[in-house]
């Protein structure tokens, strides 16, 4: 489990496709306290530890993995946001998020708005009905939450904090980005098909 905040931007050294995707990312974490089997999410893809040195750690990403996320337009040199995992009393900051990438949003427009960043997203049309306004989203692993919904689209705003400590102040129009809807929002529509 994570919590959708943020703690490292890495960078993508290496990629090696040996039937699974082996990629290779360079962080500012300690990885003297990461254990082999631990898992960090990669822009919002929870995704294992396999091997690590002073400065990087490796993971291995299936091919099922790959297809269900932006993964497949990682290249050597991105930057993706970092997340270890929570441990118990952590701090809560953003909300409950599973690392479990539910598909592929689209950014549809970027625009300045004072010092933050007004950005719209096309959710895909299976995923638009668990959107909602003041609802959380999980966007390339960061915790956000929704301002406006219209159809498919869906607003949010980045204000400069979150543009510095994430990948977000990179955003721009076309960018596939991984979404995680709300586990809450998953169950309530769960129990309204049931009832």
């Amino acid at each position: 489990m994570f919590t959708g905040i943020i703690t490292d931007v890495g960078t993508v050294t290496e990629l090696d496709q040996q039937g699974d995707l082996r990629a290779r990312i360079k962080t500012d974490y300690d990885t003297a306290g990461i254990d082999i089997g631990a898992s960090i999410a990669s822009d919002g893809v929870c995704l294992t530890v396999i091997a690590l040195g002073d400065d990087w750690y490796d993971v291995q990403i299936s091919a099922e993995t790959v297809s269900k996320t932006n993964l497949d337009s990682w290249a050597v040199g991105k930057r993706v946001n970092l997340e270890r995992a929570l441990k118990v009393g952590d701090e809560l900051g953003g909300h409950i998020v599973s690392g479990h990438v539910d598909g592929v949003a689209d950014v549809v427009a970027v625009k300045d708005e004072g010092d933050s960043t007004r950005v719209t997203l096309k959710a895909p049309e299976d995923l638009a009905r668990f959107i909602a306004p003041k609802g959380s989203v999980a966007l390339n692993g960061t915790s956000l939450t929704v301002n406006d919904v219209d159809g498919r689209d869906f607003g949010i705003n980045f204000i400069p904090h979150t543009k510095e400590v994430t990948t977000w102040g990179d955003v721009s129009v076309g960018d596939r980005v991984n979404l995680e809807i709300d586990t809450l929002a998953r169950y309530v529509a769960r129990l309204n098909e049931m009832a």
